[in-house]
């Protein structure tokens, strides 16, 4: 069979001659030979392959037989595989078993659940029979057992403090649970106050004070006292109930005592049965002397030491936690009335009586011990030793005494000052103003260090500062603490003006009065003043209040307030002024009697209220500051005078001359206040101090008087006025000569000539 896997190579089947040339075509005779060739070669190889099988036919009929074995059995399991498959259809036992699996585990969820619900419903059973209890032992008077019960329950139920609403999110069940507990808290709360109300109260016909021990209410007969308070004090109710007794005791019995102005004696008296005591009374008993208003400390600690012995013996049962919980709850009272009617009352008001005040001080030492002797205050908390530590600081107290009353004088003075000024004070002209002045000795008349001037300020201010250079004399002569109180009352009595008088005045301050010019003054002066504090006492302050004594910081607000008042009233003056005008009309139509009557009422209003405004300013406000503020209002009403005729754009000939008269009538009219800049232009030269020239502290006033003479003035006669420069020099634009122009002559070759020259002037 090897003959069958060899390769036939075809050129092996042609002869030699034949391969002379591998690239030759080959011929018809070579071709047909090759095909013979193959054939015999093919007979060949069928000849072995028949031979090669009839000589292996054993061992092939043993091959196929096995295949056929193979198959058959191939057969068997493919069908049987198919048997499987159908029985397996048609009874799913997997799925049957998982079923059951699933089954179990439902029926053993289901069972544990109802465990769990079995137990909670017998928790709850248990903690609703509990309850029950709990009232059944409040009503039959076992209130220490139902106090304990409840304390216990509210744990169970998990109760907070504070916790008074249902949570959304939590089973209803707990919701009442708790809703059971707060009811049965109130019912014990309800019946515990009836007991406590029961056992201690105050007879006012007998003036005493009655403390049961056996008590009946609601048919429960002989329940103790003692066993009241165990159970507030199990519940957490014992400050709700001793407070109700702390409150009789503070009202009828320690408040007399602190208040009363004669001696209080207490008798004890106890009421036995058998041996035991079932009352007890303290009896008031007042002294017949007259009230004299000043008992002193040891007195009042003596007679409250006795009441607080009855209060833990016969009340709190010498019980050392319940004696605390009645101090806590009545102290802090108790002693913010001894300090507010009798320590701050012996305060001393002179620093020199502060070493007798040592007496006050051991004696309240000594009544705190007593009270910490028997409980009632802690003794290793120092901040309910409130009465020593107000009296081991009463140099803190006398200072802090001073300070309220230097503020308190400081208020008074302020809010009474009227801001009047002095008849004869107008009559004399004002500071600077005649030669008597300057030796006027008025309290309104005062120095300013640092401007070498004198000015007129209201009573509040020089009152205020004599009160500040009072104070700060004491600082020079008192202790490192008192001093420092009193630094801080005097810089607070200073800020006090800012506080109070420009509210006060705050309406004075919208009109046309004295008031805006005095607050100003007052600002002016205070701070000068301030500015003058430091130097002046500064050396003979303690060492301790020169690090922190600062007045400079203030100096600079109060100059600021002074402008800012002053320029209120400079506007406020000024929109007055504005409105005056606004009754002109623009000045239209002044040849019309009607317009120019109009017209002439604003203008004299406007002369009467800058007339008023001299009268109040001149005599009150320094001549510099005079001159510069009613030189801006002069300034503001004439500019708007000027702008308002030059605004008019066409008027007749008969119009320019009453608007030349209007402008006459104006000028003639504020001759005198014009005369009064003048003269103080005049005193401050004699004075060594130059102002401006009254032309250029009011540009507008020399541009007005111009403007009234080109009113009556000739075409020809203004151009050259512009063309020389003057019309310029006195504020005239080249569009307001130009317009001004236009709206008094017509329109001719003159006039358009004089236009050309004067649009052609350049300056």
């Amino acid at each position: 069979m090897d003959v069958l896997f060899n390769t036939i190579n075809v050129r092996d089947l042609l002869s030699a001659t034949d391969l002379s040339d591998p690239s030759s075509p080959l011929s018809a005779p070579d071709l047909r030979l090759l095909i013979n060739r193959l054939e015999s070669h093919s007979q060949s190889i069928k000849a072995q392959v028949r031979s090669y099988l009839l000589s292996h036919q054993p061992e092939f009929s043993s091959l196929f037989s096995l295949c056929s074995d193979l198959v058959s059995r191939t057969d068997d399991v493919s069908g049987e595989f198919h048997n499987l498959l159908r029985l397996i259809s048609d009874r799913p036992i997997d799925v049957e078993i998982r079923q059951a699996v699933s089954d179990i585990d439902e029926r053993m969820k289901e069972v544990k659940v109802k465990k769990e619900l079995l137990g909670l419903v017998r928790a709850i059973w248990g903690l609703t029979e509990r309850f029950r209890t709990a009232k059944e032992a409040l009503r039959s008077g076992q209130l220490k057992f139902a106090a304990q019960e409840l304390r216990e329950l509210k744990m169970a139920v998990r109760l907070c403090d504070g916790e008074d609403k249902q949570d959304e999110r939590e089973p209803l069940v707990y919701g009442l649970l708790k809703k059971e507990w707060h009811e049965s808290f109130e019912e014990m709360q309800e019946v515990l106050s009836k007991f406590v109300d029961q056992a201690v109260r105050y007879d006012q016909k007998l003036s005493r004070v009655q403390v049961k021990y056996q008590l009946s209410s609601d048919g429960n007969d002989g329940v103790d006292f003692h066993e009241v308070l165990e159970a507030l004090d199990v519940v957490g109710l014992l400050d709700y109930g001793l407070a109700r007794v702390a409150d009789m005791m503070i009202k009828y019995i320690i408040t007399p005592v602190i208040n009363s102005g004669s001696p209080i004696a207490f008798v004890e008296e106890l009421s036995k049965k058998s041996e035991k005591t079932v009352e007890a009374i303290l009896k008031i008993e007042r002294s017949s002397a007259p009230e004299t208003g000043n008992l002193d400390g040891e007195t009042i600690f003596s007679e409250i030491v006795q009441v607080v012995k009855f209060t833990c013996e016969r009340i709190c049962f010498q019980n050392a936690h319940w004696v605390q919980s009645f101090g806590r709850l009545a102290w802090t009272r108790i002693s913010e009335m001894i300090i507010s009617n009798v320590l701050s009352k012996v305060v001393p008001e002179d620093a020199s009586k502060l070493a007798n005040f040592q007496k006050i001080i051991d004696r309240t030492t000594e009544f705190e011990t007593a009270l910490k002797d028997l409980s009632f205050i802690s003794a290793s908390d120092s901040a309910e030793q409130r009465l020593s530590n107000f009296a081991e600081n009463v140099e803190v107290h006398f200072a802090a005494k001073r300070k309220t009353e230097i503020l308190a004088k400081a208020r008074k003075v302020l809010l009474h000052c009227d801001f009047a000024i002095p008849q004869e004070y107008i009559r004399k002209g004002g500071v600077g103003r005649s030669d008597g002045i300057a030796k006027d000795s008025s309290d309104h008349v005062v120095d300013l260090l640092f401007l070498s001037d004198r000015c007129f300020v209201s009573t509040a201010a020089s009152e205020l500062m004599k009160l500040v250079h009072q104070t700060l004399q004491d600082v020079c002569l008192s202790s490192p603490r008192v001093a420092l109180e009193l630094y801080h009352a005097a810089r607070d009595a200073i800020l006090l003006y800012e506080a109070i008088v420009p509210v006060k005045q705050e309406k004075q301050l919208d009109g046309i009065n004295q008031v805006a010019v005095l607050m100003h003054n007052d600002f002016l002066y205070l701070s000068q003043e301030i500015l003058g504090l430091a130097f002046q006492y500064w050396p003979e302050f303690p060492d301790s209040i020169k690090e922190r004594a600062v007045f400079v910081d203030l100096a600079p607000r109060f100059l600021l307030k002074a402008e800012e008042v002053l320029q209120r009233e400079i506007q406020v003056v000024i929109y007055n002024l504005k409105g005056a005008i606004d009754g002109a009309d623009g000045f239209q139509n002044t040849h019309q009697m009607q317009q120019f009557e109009s017209a002439k009422f604003s203008i004299d209003q406007v002369v009467f209220i800058l007339e008023k405004v001299r009268i109040i300013w001149e005599p009150i406000l320094l001549p510099s500051t005079y001159y510069k503020s009613m030189g801006t209002v002069l300034d503001s009403v004439l500019s708007r005078i000027v702008r308002d005729i030059l605004f008019l754009d066409d008027m007749a000939a008969e119009e320019t001359l009453q608007l030349q008269r209007l402008i006459l009538l104006m000028l003639e009219g504020l001759s005198s206040l014009l005369g009064s800049l003048g003269a103080v232009t005049q005193e401050m030269k004699s004075q060594g101090t130059t102002l401006c020239s009254l032309d250029d502290l009011i540009p507008s006033l020399r541009k007005i008087r111009k403007l009234a003479e080109l009113l009556d003035m000739p075409l020809r006669s203004i151009t050259a006025a512009w063309e020389s420069g003057e019309l310029v020099s006195c504020g005239f634009t080249l569009t307001e000569v130009k317009d001004f122009i236009k709206a008094i002559f017509t329109d001719s070759p003159l006039r358009k000539e004089c236009l050309w020259r004067i649009e052609n002037i350049s300056f």
